[in-house]
């Protein structure tokens, strides 16, 4: 029996448990590690930029390393990307305590562990789920995984913060490098592969484009690049706020647990916009645009901001800003993929969406890395939540000129 054929048949539930499993674990491990900034500070004598560095070079190479292991998954494998990938979160996590140099910080948070997450992340994970999925209920799917990365965030903050009181900071990420492990079994369910994917009965068989035609053909298609372009303006807001909400918190004087708890409130609150998004998508067969829902997603994050910036900074107005800012966090993440798979089909999904997801990961590289400068520079983060909000309505203004009409392909080969 052909192999898709017979991945296809797998149950619904085992797919999006294995995929949103995966991801709830590593990107729990990574989105907690912003609460040992601080304490690496203290630790290492390096300066907030210095550390800021490497978490920015984290959140660059997470990117960087989306687009080849989509590539590597679409032609190769799901399953072997993403216990490498795996491996190599719980091997940088557990590293982190013993690094105190600069260098051996950008090692294991911005090399192996986000290497890692990157390999075992969004880009390979949505492919599978949309490979392995219905097409008509590829909306909620991906809502669903999407929600499981926010899962991620709730759980790990508090076990952070809570290991860290007991025993603490290192025996923190040794914890979190151990859980991490629990994703491999994701990797046998995931497994499989899209480059030769089975033809309907009578169909002539269809020609499979190379991987550099298929990204000449993204890169020249104008909505493929302003939906690059609103994911990178995402990727600067996810990134300042994972690696800098706790050092907000200290500087607005509020016990640290606040910034413990508001993280985990981002991923608490973004598991119900990642599947109101899902469902969003998917209801009555596509309703709502998703450009469209993107641009609401972007407006409110600008609003929200000009909202915190106004407010007193109390421990209510924190975990209040930190709600409406999780509902907006990554519910990008379902229709963004599903405008990529809209426009160019699955077959390239993990390529593609990788690529996209590196746009997002250079905004990511700022928002960290700008995060810890301004800071040092100013004193304060005033001049981020500035650039946030400027970036955010920009973000909500790019998607309307988007298409959302499926792109040609190669014509099927001649028998």
């Amino acid at each position: 029996m052909n192999e898709g054929v017979k991945r296809s048949a797998l149950p619904l539930g085992l797919v999006l448990l294995a995929a949103a499993g995966a991801f709830a674990l590593t990107m729990g491990a990574r989105q907690s590690m912003g609460l040992f900034l601080s304490t690496l500070n203290t630790t290492t004598g390096l300066g907030l930029a210095s550390i800021s560095l490497a978490f920015a070079f984290g959140q660059l190479w997470w990117g960087l390393t989306q687009p080849v292991a989509g590539l590597v998954a679409d032609r190769i494998g799901t399953g072997r990307v993403i216990v490498l990938g795996v491996l190599l979160v719980a091997l940088g996590t557990v590293l982190v305590p013993h690094m105190q140099s600069t260098a051996g910080l950008i090692l294991a948070i911005g090399v192996l562990a986000a290497g890692g997450a990157g390999m075992a992340g969004p880009s390979v994970l949505m492919a599978a789920t949309t490979r392995l999925v219905p097409p008509e209920r590829r909306g909620m799917a991906t809502g669903i995984v999407n929600a499981g990365g926010s899962f991620g965030q709730f759980v790990f903050a508090p076990i952070a913060q809570g290991v860290t009181a007991a025993a603490g900071w290192a025996a923190s990420l040794y914890t979190l490098g151990a859980i991490t492990l629990l994703a491999l079994p994701a990797a046998w369910v995931l497994r499989g592969h899209s480059a030769h994917p089975p033809a309907a009965a009578g169909a002539a068989p269809v020609a499979r484009e190379s991987a550099a035609v298929v990204i000449r053909r993204a890169l020249a298609d104008r909505s493929y690049r302003l939906l690059c372009i609103g994911f990178f303006v995402c990727g600067f807001h996810v990134a300042f706020i994972a690696t800098h909400l706790p050092g907000v918190v200290a500087a607005c004087q509020l016990p640290p647990e606040i910034g413990a708890w508001s993280l985990a409130v981002i991923g608490l609150f973004n598991i119900f916009g990642s599947l109101g998004m899902g469902w969003a998508i998917g209801y009555q067969g596509g309703r709502w645009r998703m450009k469209s829902l993107l641009s609401l997603v972007y407006a409110a994050r600008a609003v929200a901001v000009v909202a915190f910036l106004l407010l007193p900074k109390t421990p209510a107005v924190m975990l209040g800003f930190a709600a409406v800012i999780g509902f907006t966090y990554l519910s990008t993440v379902p229709p963004t993929a599903g405008l990529v798979a809209r426009f160019f089909g699955p077959a390239n999904m993990a390529t593609l969406f990788g690529i996209v997801m590196l746009a997002h990961q250079l905004g990511g590289f700022l928002g960290a890395w700008l995060g810890g400068k301004a800071f040092e520079w100013t004193g304060s983060y005033d001049w981020m939540w500035y650039a946030d909000i400027v970036l955010a309505v920009g973000a909500a203004l790019v998607h309307l000129p988007i298409r959302e009409a499926r792109r040609t392909a190669l014509q099927p080969a001649a028998a």
